[in-house]
């Protein structure tokens, strides 16, 4: 067979297994609209890759890609899925049983990853398992076809015959044209069907209109505005309150939960004496309270952009234990995620007198679907991973030798709280400033603790004490300034260290977030001109 004959008939093969690959991940998509997006074949798959990655490779993915390390894990498991597609269609073209088996390992496989969820039900294999059959049953049809086709192609007239080069060929662009009209066909089913089956699911789980009509209670003692005393005037300084649509994201969700108000519950038990079940109007017909609180991701490396101070408003998660009566013994408070994620808090710091929240609402709106809607736990003191449940239904009073949380298993600190840090953010990295006074600006915190100050430096020279801003209070980030004089023309390093109320000086010593959290000076190199 001719080189250029051999490789159309290999990409011909190739596509037919493409097309099996589009009609089972449609017919998925399909029947996910039944038992919610995130029992997708490729949404299960993905989500359980997540939690099996190694910590080491998941931060990675964080540091590299930021907040699109899902898109791009999402892009390499359709790329993945192309290859294997491929290679099972040049299979299927020649054992068509490994074929058909390549796409029934990945129907069990979906559905693996499906009820390997924490809350999974049975029917969350279905997309999974009706793309492994919609994909065995048409890969083994268009192996067929190709088949058939390959053989109508060769010369079949008997020895002796003569035949002309046009009898020949008739057939064998009629059959040819079949193949391809049935893979065109397999193609435009996944698409309708995958297209149609997101769209429903859309549809059928959307919850704007229910988040539109929540109208969340006032605080019943309203904190003051903020002072404008507590953000310096200075272009390229973040906005003290940090806007909704640019707070921060990181977690391990590949689909939004959407979870309608009405219908969402959060169970407070464990060792409680009296157990509680609560409806959202039940939350909002409590006694809500304002916090002001920077939140940090403990997978913020240092002078990162995984930190964010809001106004939080949500009902007080002691008095809600208090009543429920904690017993004694139980040191751990387990908050669980509609789609089971878990962070366990030391039970004692939220009973410590700090304000801990069952937050509803977010800078005076209802709380972003991203955000947790419609309930999440704020813990002041302690990086998200411990204390700031998304999606919040349940909260299991328990002990830390009883469970551990997600992100424990996984090797982090049990813990988790922050670490005071501090950053520049004026100048830019690698920015060109003009020689003389240059005006430097940035963020520190310490959560619970509070900064006491701030110091600068050039170029390794003696640390000089900057201007801090009017203090908010212990719980949120502290901005500052420095003039530094006399600038000369060439490349200089700036760094930056904080010191908390406690007297503790920030650590010159550089560690990786894992597994308590980054630390180090933040440092940046700019260009005098």
């Amino acid at each position: 067979m001719p080189p250029r004959e051999r490789l159309l008939r290999a990409g011909a093969e190739a596509a037919t297994g493409w097309a099996a690959a589009a009609a089972a991940l449609g017919a998925g998509e399909l029947v996910a609209a039944l038992t919610g997006p995130d029992t997708a074949p490729v949404i299960a798959v993905g989500s359980a890759a997540i939690d099996l990655t190694p910590t080491p490779l998941k931060e990675y993915a964080i540091r590299t890609f930021g907040t699109d390390d899902k898109p791009v894990l999402l892009g390499g498991i359709y790329l993945t899925m192309a290859l294997l597609a491929a290679l099972a269609g040049l299979l299927a073209a020649r054992r068509p049983t490994l074929g058909a088996g390549a796409f029934a390992a990945f129907g069990l496989l979906g559905a693996w990853a499906a009820l390997s969820r924490p809350e999974a039900a049975t029917g969350d294999a279905l997309p999974a398992l009706t793309a492994g059959v919609t994909g065995t049953a048409t890969i083994l049809v268009l192996a067929r076809m190709l088949r058939a086709a390959t053989t109508a192609a060769r010369p079949q007239a008997p020895a002796g015959t003569p035949q002309s080069g046009e009898e020949a060929a008739e057939p064998t662009g009629t059959t040819r044209r079949a193949v391809l009209t049935a893979t065109g066909g397999a193609i435009a089913f996944g698409a309708l069907t995958g297209i149609g089956g997101r769209t429903l699911s859309d549809r059928r789980y959307d919850i704007g209109a229910a988040r539109d009509a929540v109208r969340i209670p006032p605080a019943a003692q309203p904190l003051p505005p903020l002072p404008a005393a507590l953000h310096p005037n200075i272009p390229g300084l973040s906005p003290f309150t940090t806007p909704n649509a640019d707070f921060y994201r990181v977690d391990t969700a590949l689909t939004l939960p959407r979870i309608d108000p009405r219908r969402w519950a959060l169970r407070i038990r464990g060792m409680v004496d009296h157990p509680l079940l609560l409806s959202f109007d039940d939350l909002l017909h409590e006694p809500l309270e304002e916090l002001d609180h920077t939140l940090s991701c403990v997978s913020n490396e240092v002078g990162g952009p995984y930190v964010g101070t809001t106004r939080w408003l949500g009902a007080s998660l002691p008095a809600l234990l208090r009543r429920a009566g904690v017993r004694p013994g139980a040191d751990q408070l387990v908050g669980r995620s509609q789609d089971g994620m878990t962070t366990g808090t030391p039970l004692e710091s939220v009973l410590d007198g700090r304000s801990a929240l069952l937050a509803v609402a977010m800078n005076g709106e209802a709380l972003p679907v991203a955000h947790g809607f419609p309930c999440r736990s704020v813990i002041p003191g302690f990086y998200g991973y411990t204390s700031a449940t998304k999606w919040l239904v349940d909260l299991d009073v328990t002990t830390f030798t009883a469970y551990d949380p997600y992100w424990v298993q996984r090797g982090w600190d049990r813990t988790g709280t922050v670490r005071t840090a501090s950053r520049i953010e004026v100048p830019a990295p690698f920015a060109r400033v003009p020689a003389g006074d240059v005006t430097v600006a940035g963020t520190a915190w310490a959560t619970h603790r509070g900064i006491a100050t701030v110091e600068v430096r050039y170029d390794g020279g003696p640390w000089q004490q900057a201007l801090l801003a009017a203090d908010a209070g212990p719980e949120v980030w502290r901005q500052w300034t420095h003039t530094w004089t006399g600038a000369t023309p060439g490349a200089h390093r700036i760094e930056v260290r904080a010191t908390d109320a406690t007297g503790a000086v920030q650590t010159e010593t550089r560690a990786a977030p894992y597994p308590a959290g980054a630390t180090g000076w933040h440092s940046t190199v700019v260009t005098v001109t």
